[in-house]
């Protein structure tokens, strides 16, 4: 039998397996649109720590990072940094978030902040610019999961049609089973590749170098340039530490601010699950070691794929792996797309109904949990589109997206730490930061230092959000009460 026949094969398994079990869980939950997006707050620490720590490390992880660390060195690493800043502080926020849920009964970021600061208006925004971010980092997904697909399978199965498979099933099981498909599908793909990565990441170094240490030294005697931080561009210049500094920056601001993982805080069961599981986020952090390790083995490697993207999957194929431990790899890469392509889908339909469709015209619950499904099929459509473009690089992809949703990160945080922040003042912090962090996208030119262009987005909204709220009437007592006391 041909190796890409076996290879199908045990793909097939994996997401026939992967459908069964995001069916199964939407069982656990209640017929309601707290059940369909919050999971009935149910959540307990397995579930809540491996529905984070896969959210969060994706087909960006498995195949951007190595292709990072392949074709720009130590630019990768600004992935391990921002990961550990950006946990942090969800220590305090996640509980105190997941309190205001369970006092108002919020399940979305934006319920939050329109809680704190009442406007349909801002609702609306903050479900627009979540929707814009949300495409590019769910086009990443599927374009991994198609990369992936076609390369193992030597063009067999085109990408066209591995991603569409691919997301056709989690399209399914999210229609059916919203975020309890979401929690324990992720439960089973996070433990999947995170075996997957530390398998593959040892035995590669070891297969083609001796071992971790020869392949380093071996690279520091011939590609030095590999090794120095910053790291290089994608046309092999040096790095600049203004790109590189901002670019963690951004991510670590932005990290806990996407929808998607931001309510995960609404899905916990109590405050303590919530901490334990920013305390462990960091064990899951170690997932990206082995697969920068593989990235890293192929620099000295002869030959190469044609895009920095594919060098996991031509790794795995060039040095003559069994066709059963290919698909296992395919599997592991397809985990890491799938968890946090599923939480993306989910979320945004919830996101988009609940904070900008609601707040204009009154639904029922029975309307709005068919509106969600609609959306999810509309956005993964949308996404599939998109991902059919070859030319995008999955870690500029999601640099794009961070520059959109760092911009909900002061909203947030005044919404539940500031009293003297106003409706008006986090109104025109928003729109001034997301329209600086637009203009200098579409002009990198004139960026200054070469930040990233979310970073200087932050630097317009904060002072305009401050200077606004002093300058406009302080929110009523009662009002601020129900947030504070």
């Amino acid at each position: 039998m041909q190796q890409w026949v076996v290879v199908s094969i045990i793909i097939g398994a994996y997401l026939a397996l992967t459908l069964t079990i995001g069916l199964l869980a939407g069982r656990k939950s209640s017929d309601s649109v707290t059940g369909y997006v919050a999971a009935d707050r149910s959540f307990g620490l397995l579930v809540m720590y491996f529905v984070t720590g896969a959210s969060v490390f994706s087909a960006f992880a498995f195949l951007g990072g190595p292709g990072w660390a392949y074709s720009r060195g130590a630019a990768a690493f600004y992935i391990l940094a921002y990961g550990a800043l950006g946990m942090a502080p969800f220590y305090w926020v996640g509980p105190r978030a997941a309190a205001l849920g369970r006092k108002f009964g919020y399940v979305t970021q934006a319920q939050l902040v329109v809680g704190r600061f009442p406007s349909r208006t801002l609702s609306a925004l903050i479900a627009g610019l979540s929707l814009i971010a949300f495409v590019p980092y769910i086009t990443l997904q599927i374009r991994g999961a198609g990369i992936v697909i076609e390369a193992v399978t030597e063009g067999n199965v085109p990408f066209w049609l591995g991603s569409l498979v691919a997301y056709g099933i989690v399209i399914l099981y999210v229609l059916a089973s919203g975020a309890m498909a979401v929690g324990w599908t992720n439960t089973f793909q996070g433990v999947f590749m995170v075996i997957i990565a530390w398998s593959l990441g040892l035995y590669l170094p070891y297969r083609l170098y001796g071992g971790v240490t020869p392949m380093f030294e071996q690279i520091m005697e011939t590609r030095p340039e590999m090794l120095v931080p910053p790291g290089l561009t994608a046309t092999g210049e040096p790095w600049s530490w203004g790109a590189y500094s901002t670019f963690i920056i951004v991510s670590a601001v932005g990290l806990m601010m996407w929808p998607h993982l931001f309510m995960k805080a609404f899905t916990a069961k109590d405050d303590d699950t919530m901490r334990r599981t920013v305390i462990l986020f960091p064990t899951f952090q170690l997932f990206l070691i082995p697969v920068f390790l593989i990235g890293f083995s192929g620099i000295l490697f002869t030959g190469g794929p044609s895009s920095a993207d594919f060098i996991l999957p031509y790794m795995i194929l060039e040095t003559g792996l069994p066709a059963v431990v290919v698909g296992l790899f395919c599997a592991g890469a397809l985990s890491a797309s799938m968890s946090t392509g599923d939480a993306l889908l989910h979320a945004s339909a919830s996101v988009v109904v609940e904070d900008g469709i609601t707040q204009f015209v009154k639904l029922d619950d029975r309307q709005r949990r068919l509106l969600m499904r609609i959306l999810v099929l509309l956005t993964g459509a949308t996404a599939y589109y998109f991902a059919q473009d070859a030319e995008s690089s999955l870690v500029l992809l999601l640099a794009t997206a961070y520059g959109v949703i760092s911009q909900l990160a002061p909203p947030v945080i005044s919404a539940m730490y500031w009293k003297r922040a106003t409706t008006s003042g986090v109104l025109a912090g928003l729109l001034a930061g997301t329209a600086t962090s637009v203009f200098f996208y579409f002009n990198p030119d004139l960026r200054p230092f070469d930040m990233h262009e979310g970073v200087l987005g932050l630097i317009v909204h904060v002072p305009v959000l401050i200077s606004v709220s002093i300058m406009t009437p302080i929110q009523n007592e009662k009002h601020l009460a129900g947030f504070f006391s």
